[in-house]
Order: structure tokens, then C-alpha cells, then sequence
């Protein structure tokens, strides 16, 4: 992550912003995932999944589209950042990101965030979490409405941190993972 002499970019220390759902967001998430296919096709084992609260209908999100791409390893996250930065995308550092079962990339158009590359191995647990949970709320209105309300309420409460807002939302993501 590239950071100015008055510390990070600002896109990454953004503040939590929900936007209205927006069914664009699935087609966006289409392109993203081509674009990324045909960049990164040599590491490939699975095809690119859309995830995150933009992968499902109905649900207010951040506005960046989640996407999470299955490899071999993780030893060599440069090559990839190679091919990825002159799109746009920059990559986090596993001594910043603190989530070693994955390495992290940022879209950045406009000097904001547009979308987020989480790559991983098939033996992370993480992987198929993701699916797991994108599935179930895809699957439950119920779910969806109070996943909102509960995204809305930590974004008010944590719009400055997005850690903490993400660190928020972890109990009811588990509540629904432990139910599949």
C-alpha cells in the first residue's frame, strides 16, 4: 500500500459509508470478476466469486464490490500485484491487513475504494465461509433485514473505524454460519 509522506492514502482510511442497494452492483461484480479472470488466469483454481454485502439483493452496502479469487499458495503475492497495479489495484501488506489466510487487494478509482480482492488457498476455512454465508442471506429476506439493521446501526456507531465495524459485525455472521 502506497502511502504520501502525511501517512496512508486516504482511500484507506475511508470512512464507513452505507449506500442504498443497488441491483447495478451484481453486473458490476460480473465485470470485476472477468476483468480479474483473464489478469490473473495463470494462479486460478477456481473461478473469482463475488462476495460480500453488494453479492446480495437487497442488502445497503459500502459501494465495493468483494471479491474473492481461490490459488495454489500465497508465497508470491508480488507477481500478482504486478499484473494487478496497472488496473488500479494495490496491495495490502500481511503486516497491515492482520489476516495472514489471505492476501489482500484495493481498487482504487477516483481515490476511493470501488473493490476488494481477497485472495486465498482451498484449505482456508475463510473461503468457504464467504460462500456460506453470501448463500444463506441470498436465500432469507429475514436474514437480509436484519443484517441491515445491524449494519446500519455499527455504521453510525463506528463510521470512523472500519475495523471496528467490521470486528462489530462478526458475532451475527457466526450466528449464521453456525445454523448451515
Amino acid at each position: 500500500m502506497s502511502a504520501s509522506a502525511n501517512g496512508p492514502p486516504a482511500w484507506a482510511t475511508e470512512p464507513v459509508y452505507l449506500a442504498d442497494a443497488d441491483p447495478a452492483w451484481a453486473l458490476r461484480g460480473e465485470r470485476e470478476r472477468d476483468r480479474l479472470e483473464a489478469l490473473l488466469e495463470p494462479w486460478l483454481i477456481a473461478h473469482i466469486e463475488h462476495v460480500g454485502s453488494t453479492s446480495i439483493p437487497g442488502l445497503a452496502a459500502k459501494p465495493i464490490i468483494d471479491l474473492q479469487a481461490l490459488v495454489t499458495d500465497l508465497e508470491d503475492p508480488e507477481l500478482l500485484a504486478e499484473v494487478l497495479q496497472p488496473h488500479g489495484w494495490h496491495y495490502v501488506d500481511p503486516d497491515l491487513d492482520q489476516r495472514p489466510w489471505r492476501r489482500f487487494f484495493v481498487r482504487v478509482v477516483d481515490g476511493r475504494r470501488a473493490a476488494h480482492l481477497h485472495v486465498m488457498t482451498s484449505d482456508s476455512p475463510r473461503w468457504y465461509q464467504q460462500l456460506i454465508f453470501r448463500d444463506a442471506l441470498r436465500a432469507n429476506p429475514d436474514l437480509v433485514v436484519e443484517y441491515a439493521a445491524l449494519k446500519q446501526a455499527l455504521a453510525s456507531e463506528h463510521a470512523d473505524d472500519r475495523e471496528a465495524y467490521s470486528i462489530a459485525k462478526a458475532d451475527f455472521v457466526r450466528s449464521v454460519l453456525v445454523d448451515r
